[in-house]
């Protein structure tokens, strides 16, 4: 099943995003866990000009699974998430590779 994540910075955490970044995209790329990161990657405001957010589509059994991965995260422990939603997804084109 598939989960897609959109998880919104607060107001002023550029900063703590550039430095968390490193190891935000190490663990995103980990496998040592129940669940799978599909696709991935920032958001940016409406002038495509600062990351604002971040946006996955994660693969697992259960949405709890996506829940404690994103505990995980350095950039939800730097506390950069103003908010994290997370829906059950359909993919529907552009099928991922096994």
């Amino acid at each position: 099943m598939y989960f897609v994540v959109f998880a919104t910075d607060k107001p002023g955490m550029a900063s703590a995003r550039a430095e968390a970044r490193p190891t935000h995209r190490e663990y995103l790329r980990q496998h040592d866990h129940p669940v799978r990161v599909r696709v991935g990657g920032p958001t940016f405001n409406a002038s495509a000009e600062q990351m604002n957010g971040t946006m996955l589509v994660i693969e697992a059994d259960e949405i709890k699974q996506v829940h404690e991965y994103l505990k995980g995260d350095p950039y939800q422990a730097a506390g950069i998430f103003e908010s994290i939603e997370v829906r059950p997804w359909s993919w529907g084109l552009g099928l991922p590779e096994e």
